[in-house]
Protein backbone atom coordinates (compact mmCIF):
# COMPACT_ATOMS: atom_id res chain seq x y z
CA UNK A 1 0.00 0.00 0.00
CA UNK A 2 1.55 3.50 -0.86
CA UNK A 3 2.54 5.31 1.97
CA UNK A 4 0.96 8.58 0.58
CA UNK A 5 -2.60 9.19 0.10
CA UNK A 6 -3.99 9.53 -3.17
CA UNK A 7 -6.32 12.77 -3.43
CA UNK A 8 -5.66 13.42 -7.45
CA UNK A 9 -5.33 16.36 -9.39
CA UNK A 10 -8.06 19.15 -10.76
CA UNK A 11 -6.34 18.88 -14.17
CA UNK A 12 -7.33 15.90 -15.38
CA UNK A 13 -4.20 13.99 -17.71
CA UNK A 14 -7.14 13.57 -20.59
CA UNK A 15 -7.29 17.68 -20.77
CA UNK A 16 -3.36 17.60 -21.43
CA UNK A 17 -3.20 14.90 -23.88
CA UNK A 18 -5.96 15.38 -26.02
CA UNK A 19 -4.74 18.97 -27.37
CA UNK A 20 -1.52 17.71 -27.34
CA UNK A 21 -2.68 14.78 -29.89
CA UNK A 22 -4.84 17.23 -31.54
CA UNK A 23 -1.75 20.12 -31.96
CA UNK A 24 0.88 17.11 -32.88
CA UNK A 25 -1.59 15.72 -35.99
CA UNK A 26 -1.91 19.49 -37.36
CA UNK A 27 1.87 19.85 -37.39
CA UNK A 28 2.11 16.86 -39.45
CA UNK A 29 -0.92 18.00 -41.78
CA UNK A 30 1.00 22.08 -41.52
CA UNK A 31 3.75 20.08 -43.18
CA UNK A 32 1.12 19.82 -46.52
CA UNK A 33 -0.66 22.27 -45.69
CA UNK A 34 0.99 25.69 -43.92
CA UNK A 35 -1.96 27.40 -43.05
CA UNK A 36 -2.68 24.59 -40.45
CA UNK A 37 0.13 25.37 -38.10
CA UNK A 38 -1.76 28.19 -36.37
CA UNK A 39 -4.38 26.22 -35.00
CA UNK A 40 -1.71 23.86 -34.08
CA UNK A 41 0.35 26.20 -32.16
CA UNK A 42 -2.76 26.78 -30.42
CA UNK A 43 -3.62 23.47 -29.35
CA UNK A 44 0.11 23.05 -28.27
CA UNK A 45 -0.01 25.93 -26.03
CA UNK A 46 -3.45 24.95 -24.32
CA UNK A 47 -2.03 21.14 -23.69
CA UNK A 48 1.41 23.01 -22.28
CA UNK A 49 -0.86 25.36 -20.14
CA UNK A 50 -2.80 22.61 -18.23
CA UNK A 51 0.04 20.49 -17.94
CA UNK A 52 1.89 23.59 -15.91
CA UNK A 53 -1.33 24.10 -14.29
CA UNK A 54 -1.51 20.50 -13.39
CA UNK A 55 2.04 20.90 -11.73
CA UNK A 56 1.40 24.17 -9.42
CA UNK A 57 -1.87 22.38 -8.31
CA UNK A 58 0.20 18.96 -7.01
CA UNK A 59 3.46 19.75 -7.39
CA UNK A 60 5.73 21.34 -4.44
CA UNK A 61 3.57 24.56 -4.77
CA UNK A 62 0.28 22.35 -3.77
CA UNK A 63 -2.05 25.04 -4.93
CA UNK A 64 -4.80 22.44 -4.74
CA UNK A 65 -4.05 21.18 -1.46
CA UNK A 66 -4.23 24.85 -0.02
CA UNK A 67 -7.38 25.78 -1.73
CA UNK A 68 -9.03 23.10 0.24
CA UNK A 69 -7.43 24.35 3.08
CA UNK A 70 -9.48 27.82 2.41
CA UNK A 71 -12.56 26.16 3.51
CA UNK A 72 -11.53 25.42 6.75
CA UNK A 73 -9.44 28.64 7.18
CA UNK A 74 -13.48 30.67 7.04
CA UNK A 75 -15.38 27.82 9.50
CA UNK A 76 -15.45 29.70 12.41
CA UNK A 77 -16.34 26.69 14.61
CA UNK A 78 -15.54 24.93 18.18
CA UNK A 79 -14.40 21.56 16.67
CA UNK A 80 -16.81 19.99 19.38
CA UNK A 81 -19.75 17.53 18.04
CA UNK A 82 -20.44 16.28 14.14
CA UNK A 83 -19.52 17.28 10.83
CA UNK A 84 -20.46 16.84 7.15
CA UNK A 85 -18.03 17.25 3.79
CA UNK A 86 -20.43 17.52 1.06
CA UNK A 87 -19.08 15.78 -2.03
CA UNK A 88 -15.90 14.45 -0.34
CA UNK A 89 -14.85 13.28 -3.72
CA UNK A 90 -11.12 11.60 -2.54
CA UNK A 91 -11.31 12.74 1.32
CA UNK A 92 -9.32 15.85 0.66
CA UNK A 93 -11.14 17.78 2.69
CA UNK A 94 -12.55 15.34 4.75
CA UNK A 95 -9.35 14.40 5.98
CA UNK A 96 -7.77 17.75 6.92
CA UNK A 97 -11.00 18.55 8.84
CA UNK A 98 -10.38 15.53 10.96
CA UNK A 99 -7.03 16.44 11.49
CA UNK A 100 -7.50 20.17 12.40
CA UNK A 101 -10.11 19.13 14.69
CA UNK A 102 -9.01 15.71 16.52
CA UNK A 103 -12.10 15.47 18.72
CA UNK A 104 -14.96 15.61 16.03
CA UNK A 105 -16.81 12.82 14.13
CA UNK A 106 -16.62 13.73 10.30
CA UNK A 107 -18.75 12.01 8.17
CA UNK A 108 -17.82 12.21 4.15
CA UNK A 109 -20.76 12.17 1.37
CA UNK A 110 -20.49 11.65 -2.15
CA UNK A 111 -22.02 10.04 -5.11
CA UNK A 112 -18.70 8.94 -6.59
CA UNK A 113 -19.73 8.99 -9.88
CA UNK A 114 -19.29 11.08 -13.34
CA UNK A 115 -15.88 11.93 -14.63
CA UNK A 116 -13.99 11.62 -11.27
CA UNK A 117 -11.59 9.06 -11.09
CA UNK A 118 -12.77 9.15 -6.67
CA UNK A 119 -14.14 6.09 -4.61
CA UNK A 120 -15.05 5.37 -1.26
CA UNK A 121 -12.28 3.15 -1.38
CA UNK A 122 -9.94 6.02 -2.34
CA UNK A 123 -11.45 7.52 0.77
CA UNK A 124 -11.21 5.02 3.29
CA UNK A 125 -7.47 4.00 2.09
CA UNK A 126 -6.65 8.15 2.34
CA UNK A 127 -8.09 7.44 5.67
CA UNK A 128 -6.00 4.67 7.09
CA UNK A 129 -2.58 6.62 5.66
CA UNK A 130 -3.64 9.58 7.18
CA UNK A 131 -4.16 7.89 10.73
CA UNK A 132 -7.84 9.17 11.55
CA UNK A 133 -10.33 6.40 10.12
CA UNK A 134 -11.72 6.38 14.18
CA UNK A 135 -13.36 9.06 13.69
CA UNK A 136 -14.29 9.64 9.82
CA UNK A 137 -16.93 7.46 7.84
CA UNK A 138 -18.13 7.70 4.45
CA UNK A 139 -21.35 6.85 2.69
CA UNK A 140 -22.78 7.38 -0.92
CA UNK A 141 -25.48 9.76 -1.16
CA UNK A 142 -26.27 12.38 -3.37
CA UNK A 143 -25.97 16.38 -2.03
CA UNK A 144 -29.30 17.49 -3.70
CA UNK A 145 -30.75 14.82 -0.98
CA UNK A 146 -28.64 14.40 2.09
CA UNK A 147 -29.95 11.09 4.51
CA UNK A 148 -29.77 13.23 7.69
CA UNK A 149 -32.56 14.92 9.47
CA UNK A 150 -32.84 18.31 10.03
CA UNK A 151 -30.02 20.24 11.82
CA UNK A 152 -27.99 17.06 12.31
CA UNK A 153 -24.47 18.66 12.51
CA UNK A 154 -22.98 21.24 14.19
CA UNK A 155 -20.65 21.95 11.15
CA UNK A 156 -20.91 21.70 7.40
CA UNK A 157 -18.74 22.14 4.74
CA UNK A 158 -18.24 21.13 0.79
CA UNK A 159 -15.21 22.30 -1.59
CA UNK A 160 -16.33 22.87 -5.54
CA UNK A 161 -19.19 20.23 -5.76
CA UNK A 162 -22.40 22.12 -5.57
CA UNK A 163 -22.40 22.91 -9.44
CA UNK A 164 -22.00 19.59 -10.24
CA UNK A 165 -24.82 18.31 -8.51
CA UNK A 166 -26.63 16.25 -11.83
CA UNK A 167 -29.62 15.59 -10.51
CA UNK A 168 -30.87 19.26 -9.38
CA UNK A 169 -31.21 21.84 -12.18
CA UNK A 170 -31.12 24.54 -9.79
CA UNK A 171 -27.51 24.87 -7.48
CA UNK A 172 -29.00 27.24 -5.32
CA UNK A 173 -31.07 24.56 -3.36
CA UNK A 174 -28.25 21.91 -3.26
CA UNK A 175 -26.65 24.87 -1.40
CA UNK A 176 -30.35 24.93 0.59
CA UNK A 177 -30.26 21.16 1.03
CA UNK A 178 -26.84 21.61 2.86
CA UNK A 179 -27.97 24.48 5.14
CA UNK A 180 -30.85 21.92 6.13
CA UNK A 181 -28.76 19.53 8.00
CA UNK A 182 -26.92 22.03 9.94
CA UNK A 183 -28.05 23.10 13.73
CA UNK A 184 -28.98 25.67 14.56
CA UNK A 185 -25.59 27.80 15.64
CA UNK A 186 -24.19 25.49 13.63
CA UNK A 187 -21.26 26.81 11.04
CA UNK A 188 -20.59 26.04 7.73
CA UNK A 189 -18.41 26.80 5.02
CA UNK A 190 -18.91 25.95 1.32
CA UNK A 191 -16.68 26.50 -2.02
CA UNK A 192 -17.66 26.44 -5.49
CA UNK A 193 -18.02 28.19 -8.69
CA UNK A 194 -20.14 31.06 -7.04
CA UNK A 195 -19.83 33.87 -9.52
CA UNK A 196 -21.14 31.75 -12.62
CA UNK A 197 -23.96 34.49 -12.90
CA UNK A 198 -26.00 31.57 -14.79
CA UNK A 199 -26.22 28.75 -12.26
CA UNK A 200 -26.34 31.58 -9.07
CA UNK A 201 -27.32 34.63 -10.35
CA UNK A 202 -25.84 38.31 -8.49
CA UNK A 203 -23.70 36.62 -5.83
CA UNK A 204 -25.09 39.98 -3.97
CA UNK A 205 -28.86 38.66 -3.77
CA UNK A 206 -27.97 35.22 -3.31
CA UNK A 207 -26.11 35.93 -0.35
CA UNK A 208 -28.98 37.84 0.55
CA UNK A 209 -31.34 34.43 -0.50
CA UNK A 210 -29.47 32.63 2.42
CA UNK A 211 -30.41 34.83 4.92
CA UNK A 212 -33.99 35.17 3.86
CA UNK A 213 -33.36 30.93 4.36
CA UNK A 214 -32.92 31.82 8.57
CA UNK A 215 -28.97 32.04 8.26
CA UNK A 216 -28.14 34.81 10.68
CA UNK A 217 -24.43 35.77 9.47
CA UNK A 218 -23.07 34.81 6.20
CA UNK A 219 -20.33 36.40 4.10
CA UNK A 220 -18.60 35.81 0.74
CA UNK A 221 -14.78 35.87 0.08
CA UNK A 222 -13.22 35.34 -3.74
CA UNK A 223 -10.70 32.29 -4.13
CA UNK A 224 -8.71 33.90 -6.42
CA UNK A 225 -7.75 36.72 -4.20
CA UNK A 226 -5.62 34.47 -1.63
CA UNK A 227 -1.69 35.59 -2.31
CA UNK A 228 -0.45 32.08 -2.87
CA UNK A 229 -2.47 31.55 -6.21
CA UNK A 230 -0.41 32.48 -9.13
CA UNK A 231 -1.67 34.88 -11.71
CA UNK A 232 -1.58 32.18 -14.48
CA UNK A 233 -4.05 30.16 -12.63
CA UNK A 234 -6.88 33.34 -11.81
CA UNK A 235 -8.40 33.01 -15.21
CA UNK A 236 -11.88 32.78 -15.82
CA UNK A 237 -11.92 28.74 -16.24
CA UNK A 238 -9.20 28.10 -13.10
CA UNK A 239 -9.76 29.90 -10.15
CA UNK A 240 -11.94 33.24 -11.53
CA UNK A 241 -15.04 32.43 -10.41
CA UNK A 242 -14.81 30.12 -7.40
CA UNK A 243 -15.22 31.76 -4.00
CA UNK A 244 -15.90 31.00 -0.22
CA UNK A 245 -19.61 31.21 1.24
CA UNK A 246 -19.58 30.73 5.44
CA UNK A 247 -21.03 31.61 8.26
CA UNK A 248 -23.73 30.48 11.01
CA UNK A 249 -27.09 29.43 10.53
Amino acid sequence: MTTKPDYGNWVSKRIIYTPAVVGFMLCMLGLLYSVLLIPAVFFLLVSAYFAYARVLFAGKRNVQGRIVGLVLSHLDWSGEGRALDIGCGSAALTLKFAERYPTAQVVGVDSWSGNWEYSKEMCERNAKIEGVTGRVTFQKASASALPFGDGYFDAVVSNLVFHEVRDSADKREVVREALRVLKKGGKFSFQDLFLLRHVYGDIGDFLATIQRWGISRVEFVETRKASFIPLMLRLPFMVGRIGIIAGEK
